[in-house]
């Protein structure tokens, strides 16, 4: 991904570019890090999610089989032989586990959304693109392009 940044000073060394804790670089590599993990945890979500599907589609279809009746389960890489009325129990635990496990990335990825939404606030980010059907003047973007943004600076990020 490309980014592009603007900045609301013309030289990078002046006064108001040494007092930035970070460069307009290291603002937008974080910003892209931060963005990558809360990607990372939306699929990593609906992985589970598809995991939750297929545990209740085996748990039906297991429920209206005899108790007694050999299945195979896939443990660990082996393919073991036990009985419907063993299986189900573990089954309907793991599902209970896997959503415990999706409630806890969906908690992770709001307050990583949180925490993106701050910092794209912090440092003045706008994502290419955005803002341009809402009908923006022209010259309010002249003026964050050319420097006469409130913050001072800011960051634009494909």
């Amino acid at each position: 991904m490309a980014a592009n940044c603007s900045t609301g000073s013309k030289s990078s060394s002046s006064a108001a570019g040494k007092q930035s804790a970070q460069s307009a670089e290291q603002v937008v590599a974080t910003f892209q890090r931060m963005r990558q993990e809360q990607r990372s945890m939306a699929s990593k979500a609906a992985e589970l999610e598809m995991d939750i599907n297929e545990h209740s589609l085996v748990i039906e279809t297991l429920k209206e089989v005899d108790p007694s009746r050999k299945c195979y389960r896939l443990v660990g890489g082996v393919l073991v032989e036990r009985t419907v009325k063993e299986v189900l129990p573990a089954l309907e635990n793991n599902k209970e586990q896997i959503s415990k496990a999706t409630e806890a990335i969906n908690i992770q990825m709001q307050t990583k959304g949180r925490e993106l939404t701050e910092y794209r606030e912090r440092y003045n980010i706008r994502l290419v693109g955005e803002g341009e059907g809402e009908g923006q003047s022209g010259a309010s973007s002249r003026d964050s392009e050319g420097g006469g943004s409130k913050s001072g600076a800011g960051v634009l990020v494909s």
